[in-house]
């Protein structure tokens, strides 16, 4: 499943955008660019900290549409950063999260990978 939003995308088709995502995958991480252009530092690490982790995993690249995936994901996680990460439906976090998380042996488990 890859979205490929425009950017004249209304709210409402980017908040159904991101519930299907969130729903419809194991693991989702939201992120500026995508798997093979990140465009950011932070969803490149983002990216990198899943991998290791995770063999397959949706992303989600925000830019097109950023006001309205900025909404969108607040709703779903109170936080308007990106980038950001679902396991199972639940918020787990940003690239600094996922960082602690791996550093305490805990990321793998949060992911669902164990």
């Amino acid at each position: 499943m890859t979205f490929s939003p425009e950017s004249n995308a209304d709210e409402a088709e980017v908040s159904e955008r991101v519930d299907e995502a969130i729903e419809g995958n194991d693991v989702v991480l939201f992120m500026k660019g995508n798997r093979l252009m990140p465009q950011c530092g932070y969803s490149q690490r983002a990216l990198e900290l899943i991998g290791k982790h995770v063999e397959e995993f949706e992303t989600v690249d925000v830019l097109p549409a950023l006001p309205q995936y900025r909404e969108a994901l607040a709703d779903h996680s109170g936080w308007e950063t990106i980038p950001q990460t679902y396991a199972g439906g639940e918020f787990i976090g940003g690239s600094d999260v996922l960082a602690e998380l791996d550093e305490r042996g805990e990321l793998a488990a949060e992911l669902g990978a164990e």
